[in-house]
C-alpha cells in the first residue's frame, strides 16, 4: 500500500543500442502490463546516486559506471487501486560488466515481490496505452526533441 506519503525513488536508464533495460510489471486492477527502468526507494539518509547503485546490486547483481542524473520528476498514479505519489530521480548509466549486455533477460529480485522479469525493449516499442513506460514523461525525454 502507498501509505499516503510521498515516496522518493531512483531509477536508472541503461541503454543497449536503441533499447533500454526495463522491468515488466503488472497492474491487475487495470489489466495492464507496464514497464519501468530498474531502481527503487531512496532510504532515509541515502543519496539518490547511492540508492540506485544499491538497488541495481540488489536487483540484478550489477554495478554501474558513468552514472549521471538526467532529471528529477514528480509522478502521481494509481497502482492496484491505491494512489501513489513519487519524486523520481532519473539517472542514466552503463553496466560496468560488458558481459551483462549479452543477456536478453534478467530476474529482478525485489523484497516483497515475486521475482519480476527485466528485459531490453526498444524505445519505439512503448505505447502509453497498451505498453506504457513509467514514470510519465520518461518516454518523451528518451526520444528527445
Amino acid at each position: 500500500m502507498s501509505s499516503g506519503r510521498i515516496r522518493p525513488i531512483a531509477i536508472c536508464v541503461i541503454r543497449r543500442d536503441d533499447e533500454i533495460l526495463v522491468f515488466e510489471g503488472r497492474d491487475d486492477t487495470r489489466d495492464l502490463t507496464f514497464y519501468r527502468p530498474l531502481g527503487g526507494e531512496i532510504e532515509f539518509g541515502e543519496r539518490g546516486e547511492d540508492a540506485i547503485r544499491r538497488e541495481l546490486l540488489e536487483e540484478i547483481d550489477a554495478e554501474l559506471a558513468d552514472l549521471r542524473l538526467l532529471t528529477v520528476t514528480e509522478n502521481t498514479f494509481t497502482f492496484e487501486g491505491e494512489p501513489w505519489h513519487e519524486i523520481v530521480f532519473v539517472f542514466e548509466a552503463r553496466l560496468a560488466d560488458p558481459i551483462l549486455y549479452e543477456r536478453d533477460t534478467f530476474i529482478v529480485h525485489e523484497e516483497g515481490w515475486t521475482d519480476m522479469p527485466a528485459l531490453w525493449r526498444s524505445i519505439d516499442s512503448f505505447d502509453m496505452t497498451s505498453a506504457p513506460l513509467y514514470p510519465d514523461g520518461l518516454l518523451d525525454l528518451l526520444r528527445g526533441p
